[in-house]
């Protein structure tokens, strides 16, 4: 009975998101006047003219981008208790990350933006759901791998991450047959927390397993190394792989081996700022996501050339072009304005409005003047473990400005499956590519300010000691794919062969 009602939930909630979807520019039209008049008694409002604020061009002229830390007067008022000072009232919890240049992030989330958050991921099952006709999902276990639901209190307000706060919102339809639980969600300890999870979730009837693909692959690869089977032999109904933060494609060959057979995977977008999109169509080779545009978030967008010369200026929803990179601006209802989240994407489609993300605009690198992104070097990576048939576990790159007997170049740390049978045919392959996809820095390579890129291989699990050395362990941690420094590079390193 309960599956029978979650499939007609899933087709009403189908149709009435096609309602926005058919009208993108007057979903967010609707979005902004309603952000801008819930907001206009508060402390921000007050000072940037908000009820005098009719049109988007008005908007940007009172309103600047602000990253993190030229928000932060603001946030720290509404850290410190103060009421009505981004949105009205009190956020009702802090998600706490990590990556500014004076510590930890604080990221305001109320209770009109955490309703948007929990809608967003229910929507991107039940739209997968409806697309596939895959509803015997539902009567399996579904495990998402998540960080600790504990929660600290401050000032009257929770702080924690994203993950443990949604652990909280879990979807009543998920609830029952949601894996690890509560108690092994608890765990801090991510190694010893896995080891749990493997145990209770053995021997169930796990149908969808969630996370950031670097840390369930260690939960796959543990079980698959105590039991000697596949996950799908371990797990014969798994039949979707939920993930987002990062892109899949430098971990599909390994899945794939994992997992022994085809398993549908489903990506999405989520942040601490909101939930931004899922993919939205199944068919071979998409994995695209549709920009969500019915979720309190009203979206502009700074080409990333342009930002990276210092021009700010920014354009609305109707003015995008198709494959053009731009940095990721947001206001949202958890009183983030014209706030640059560092999220880079690319437009795949107009109609509906489609993206790919490309990379985080402070995970560049460029330190030759070659605007190297995360996107070129994924797909850089991708093709070069086509052509010479490898897997990797993870990699990252950074600049090697002062070698002491050859000309600067960029270095590549990767961590094969297993190593390429010729590394120096690996190197070119990579390089080639890089040359192919970015025209400064074949510039460079032609006009002998560089030389050609060079692959240093780290050691099984060597980047999980490197975020285990941070306290970066597992949860929705990521390593950057690009350094415009040498932090990583220089204690990889350390741990190389």
């Amino acid at each position: 009975m309960k599956t029978v009602i979650a499939i007609i939930f899933a087709y009403f909630v189908n149709t009435r998101n096609k309602k926005w979807i058919s009208k993108p520019i007057q979903s967010q039209n609707k979005t902004f006047k309603k952000l801008i008049k819930s907001a206009s008694n508060t402390e921000f409002g007050q000072k940037h003219d908000f009820q005098n604020i009719y049109s988007h061009e008005q908007y940007q002229k009172r309103v600047p981008v602000r990253d993190y830390e030229q928000l932060k007067p603001y946030i720290e008022k509404a850290v410190a208790g103060y009421k009505d000072i981004l949105w009205p009232g009190k956020p009702l919890y802090f998600a706490k990350t990590s990556g500014t240049t004076s510590g930890a992030k604080y990221i305001p989330i109320t209770k009109e933006s955490i309703k948007t958050h929990i809608k967003s991921a229910r929507d991107a099952l039940l739209n997968y759901f409806v697309k596939t006709k895959n509803f015997t999902l539902l009567k399996g276990k579904q495990m998402f791998l998540q960080g600790s639901p504990e929660l600290e209190k401050k000032n009257g307000i929770y702080h924690g991450r994203l993950s443990g706060i949604s652990a909280h919102y879990i979807p009543k339809l998920f609830l029952k047959n949601r894996k690890p639980s509560w108690k092994t969600n608890c765990i801090e300890d991510w190694e010893k927390k896995v080891d749990i999870i493997i145990q209770e979730t053995i021997g169930e009837k796990m149908t969808i397993i969630a996370g950031i693909p670097s840390w369930v692959q260690m939960y796959f690869e543990k079980i698959v190394s105590s039991e000697g089977k596949t996950i799908s032999e371990v797990f014969p109904d798994l039949s979707l792989y939920v993930y987002g933060g990062v892109s899949y494609e430098p971990y599909r060959k390994i899945f794939d081996k994992l997992f022994g057979k085809q398993i549908d995977t489903l990506a999405t977008f989520p942040a601490s700022e909101g939930f931004f999109g899922y993919q939205d169509q199944f068919g071979k080779g998409q994995t695209d996501l549709l920009l969500l545009l019915n979720n309190d978030i009203f979206y502009e967008f700074i080409k990333v050339e342009e930002f990276l010369k210092g021009n700010l200026a920014r354009i609305s929803l109707k003015d995008v072009e198709l494959n053009v990179n731009y940095l990721l601006i947001i206001s949202t209802s958890a009183g983030l304005w014209s706030y640059n989240i560092g999220d880079t994407i690319k437009f795949t489609s107009l109609e509906p409005f489609r993206i790919i993300v490309t990379g985080r605009i402070k995970h560049f690198l460029s330190a030759f003047g070659e605007h190297v992104i995360s996107e070129e070097v994924e797909k850089a990576m991708e093709a070069a473990t086509k052509l010479h048939n490898v897997a990797i576990r993870e990699f990252t790159v950074a600049p090697n400005i002062n070698p002491k007997e050859m000309l600067p170049h960029h270095e590549w740390y990767v961590e094969f499956e297993s190593l390429p049978k010729d590394m120096l045919a690996f190197s070119k392959a990579l390089d080639k590519e890089m040359t192919r996809l970015n025209i400064y820095y074949k510039d460079l390579i032609d006009g002998k300010i560089l030389k050609s890129l060079e692959v240093i291989s780290v050691i099984r699990g060597g980047f999980n000691q490197y975020m285990k050395s941070e306290g970066r362990l597992g949860g929705q941690n990521k390593v950057p794919r690009l350094s415009n420094d040498r932090k990583i590079a220089d204690k990889l390193k350390t741990i190389s062969t």
